[in-house]
C-alpha cells in the first residue's frame, strides 16, 4: 500500500497481474481514471491487460469517495482534480457515450487546460495497422480491429470487437460501439455515437453529434445531425435534447 500525497488516500498497487514480475512494478507509470461505472471496468481490463500503466485511483462523484471498483480506491471528487493533477499527470475518462451528453467532452478540455496528458491506450488483443493513427485519450476496447490509414480522433472509445476498415475517419469525442463495423473510406464527424452493431457500408459520411441506434444499417450519408434507428435507417429525433427531457 501507499498514500497519494495529494489526497492521503490508500491506493492498492496490485494491477491484478499475478505473473508479473514485481521488480518491474516501479516502471510503470501511474494512471488516473475519471468515472467508476460500467465503462471504468471494461477500461480497467484493458488497461490491466496492457500492463503499462499503473491505476493510481479512480475521480467520482463525492460521495463515492473510499468506495471501490475492481478493487481500485475511489479516491477524489472533481474538487481535487487540480491538485491531483500536479503529481499524477496521466489521465484516462472513463465515462461511457451518452448521446446528447457532452460532459466526457468538457471533462477532457477542462483536465488539458489544467495539464493533464491523455495517453492512447490500446488492449493487446486489438488489432491496429501501424499505418493508422489514434488521437489522445482515446482507448481501444479487446477484439477490435483499425485498419491501413484509419484515423482515429482524441477522447474516443472505440469499443470491443468494433471494426474500422481502411481510409475510414473517425472525428474527436466519438464512441463506436460493440461490434460495429464501419466499412472503407467513411467519415464520422465529432461528438457521433454508433449502436451496437451498426453497420456502415463505404464511403459513408456521418453528421457531427449524430446518434445511430443499435443494429442499424447505413447506405445513405447523414448529413443531418440528429437520432436515426433501423433498417431501413430512418430519422426518429431531429434535435438530440428532445430525446432526453422528461
Amino acid at each position: 500500500m501507499r498514500r497519494s500525497r495529494a489526497m492521503g488516500k490508500a491506493i492498492r498497487d496490485d494491477t491484478h497481474d499475478e505473473g508479473t514480475d514485481k521488480s518491474m512494478m516501479h516502471k510503470k507509470e501511474d494512471i488516473v481514471l475519471v468515472a467508476g461505472g460500467g465503462h471504468c471496468k471494461s477500461s480497467i481490463d484493458v488497461i490491466e491487460s496492457q500492463n503499462k500503466y499503473q491505476i493510481f485511483g479512480i475521480v467520482d462523484l463525492k460521495e463515492n469517495v473510499g468506495k471501490k471498483v475492481l478493487g481500485y480506491d475511489i479516491i477524489a471528487c472533481d474538487d481535487d482534480l487540480s491538485e491531483l493533477i500536479k503529481d499524477h499527470p496521466r489521465w484516462n475518462i472513463t465515462i461511457g457515450h451518452v448521446p446528447g451528453c457532452n460532459k466526457k467532452t468538457k471533462l477532457f478540455l477542462h483536465l488539458k487546460d489544467l495539464g493533464a496528458e491523455f495517453p492512447v491506450i490500446v488492449s493487446p488483443h486489438a488489432y491496429v495497422s501501424k499505418h493508422a493513427s489514434l488521437g489522445e485519450g482515446t482507448i481501444v476496447m479487446h477484439n477490435v480491429t483499425i485498419n491501413s490509414e484509419a484515423r482515429i480522433g482524441s477522447n474516443c472509445i472505440i469499443n470491443t470487437g468494433a471494426i474500422i476498415e481502411h481510409d475510414s475517419q473517425v472525428g474527436n469525442n466519438c464512441h463506436i460501439s460493440t461490434g460495429c463495423i464501419i466499412n472503407g473510406a467513411c467519415s464520422i464527424d465529432y461528438g457521433v455515437f454508433i449502436g451496437s452493431n451498426s453497420v456502415l457500408i463505404n464511403n459513408i459520411h456521418v453528421a457531427a453529434e449524430t446518434v445511430i441506434g443499435a443494429d442499424s444499417f447505413v447506405r445513405k450519408s447523414i448529413t443531418q445531425s440528429g437520432t436515426y434507428a433501423g433498417i431501413p435507417l430512418k430519422r426518429i429525433v431531429k434535435d438530440i435534447d428532445k430525446c432526453l427531457r422528461p
